[in-house]
């Protein structure tokens, strides 16, 4: 018998919670406050979707942070599968920075 079973509202907080170990190496700041995680969404039996962007199409780390977080996300315990899906449509901008980010990064 399953000795914890998490709502799914539990599961999405503990998915953010990874994210949030999850940097960009050229950024002091997680790519959940960074703004790069569009959308989170789970699926039967705990499948998780992440929709995320870059900071630019051109970035160095665009071949590890999706992996990275993908990494994470499976580390949830709980988590039975997971699927980063990389976009650049809308593209980024600072405007999607949390304002711990904008803070981290000196913009407020």
């Amino acid at each position: 018998m399953n000795a914890t079973i998490m709502s799914e509202t539990e599961l999405k907080e503990q998915v953010v919670l990874a994210l949030k170990t999850v940097y960009d190496p050229e950024i002091p700041v997680d790519v959940y406050e960074l703004g790069l995680i569009y959308e989170i969404k789970i699926f039967p039996v705990n499948n998780v979707y992440i929709l995320m962007t870059l900071t630019s199409p051109s970035c160095p780390s665009a071949g590890s942070i999706p992996g990275e977080i993908e990494q994470a996300v499976r580390n949830v315990e709980g988590v039975n599968d997971v699927s980063v899906e990389l976009t650049f449509d809308p593209a980024y901008s600072s405007d999607m920075m949390s304002e711990v980010a904008k803070f981290e990064l000196g913009f407020m």
